[in-house]
């Protein structure tokens, strides 16, 4: 299964490395860059292993460059919706997206227990909207599964200045208020999966049994968790009654789903990538070609390849345990994710 997943990760990328570097259907700046590269990636990658040919991607282009830019030839013409990564402060970086956002969720889809995620039922989400992804993101995983989705929005942004201007009596008011939104939710209508980050789930459960309001399943990202977050979340504040799924993901990546038997890895979440449409390798930092051993700490590396978005070897702001390829998900995963290094010192998570 592993060399099978390896052959389609090999073809994918050739695929989609000619689509942007062709003439007929290519994407502006990469057919800029291909003139000045000295070699022509539609012609000569045979394989994934020339993704070391690419430097690492610049995420700063994506907060300046136009946009059409990166309008691939076949998409000419076509509107497109524009989403932003989380941002602390300044100008965010910004893809556009025509339908990947939507391949990337039903692919999700199948990875959720129909008895825990119920087909025809109700979503809350507790999070970021605005000029995020997520929100049609989560909308539209809800009504692929034949369901409906409430939402309670949050201004990320907002409570990282807080928190680092040490306002911290106006971040917590501004999480009672979020939470007083949910709490009034789960008491007037029946909801049956909620999407969330830990320390929302955490605080939602100080105000309202999660279990007892009705909600089968729980799907949380946003943050690091580590393994004794995730046994509280599962164990305290979900009871053990509440099917918990923990995800990674990002405007520019995806969704990478979980190692299911989270208990039976002491509950140290292992994600794995949606491959082929995306890669990651956890690498070192002082030499980023070479992935670290598995099971020790590197730096997350992310390669996107779909027919809309081409970003070679970004590297995140996120440090990893690299692990193996499981049963399910022949291909190496990434665990304990958590802010990378020095940039951990940047970095706020507030509500996340």
């Amino acid at each position: 299964m592993i060399q099978e997943a390896a052959n389609q990760l090999d073809a994918h990328f050739v695929e989609i490395v000619r689509w942007h570097f062709s003439p007929e259907t290519g994407t502006p700046y990469w057919l800029d860059w291909a003139k000045n590269a000295g070699w022509n990636p539609a012609e000569e990658v045979t394989s994934f292993a020339d993704l070391m040919r690419f430097d690492h991607f610049d995420g700063q282009i994506l907060r300046t460059d136009p946009h059409e830019r990166w309008v691939p030839k076949a998409y000419e013409g076509k509107p497109f919706m524009i989403f932003e990564t989380g941002g602390t402060t300044g100008m965010p970086k910004q893809r556009i997206n025509w339908e990947d956002y939507k391949r990337d969720y039903e692919a999700f889809s199948d990875t959720l227990n129909d008895d825990t995620f119920p087909p025809g039922g109700y979503w809350l989400m507790i999070g970021p909207t605005g000029p995020r992804r997520l929100r049609l993101s989560i909308e539209h995983l809800a009504q692929h599964r034949g369901s409906s989705c409430y939402f309670v929005d949050l201004d990320p942004r907002w409570v990282k200045k807080l928190i680092k201007g040490k306002q911290f009596d106006q971040a917590k008011a501004y999480m009672r208020h979020v939470i007083d939104q949910a709490v009034s939710i789960l008491e007037h209508r029946k909801v049956d999966v909620l999407f969330t980050t830990p320390k929302l789930l955490e605080e939602l459960s100080e105000r309202v049994s999660i279990a007892d309001a009705g909600v089968k399943g729980v799907f949380c990202g946003g943050t690091t968790m580590t393994p004794q977050t995730t046994r509280f979340l599962m164990e305290e504040v979900l009871e053990g009654r509440v099917n918990f799924v923990p995800t990674y993901g990002n405007t520019l990546m995806g969704l990478a789903a979980h190692k299911p038997d989270l208990a039976a890895d002491g509950y140290s979440i292992t994600y794995f990538a949606p491959q082929p449409r995306a890669v990651l390798r956890v690498v070192d930092p002082d030499d980023t070609k070479r992935t670290v051993d598995y099971d020790t700490w590197g730096r997350v590396e992310l390669t996107t390849l779909t027919k809309e978005f081409f970003m070679p070897r970004f590297l995140e702001r996120d440090a990893a345990l690299r692990r193996r390829p499981c049963e399910l998900y022949p291909w190496d995963g990434v665990a304990e994710v958590r802010p990378f290094g020095a940039e951990a010192a940047k970095i706020v998570e507030g509500v996340y």
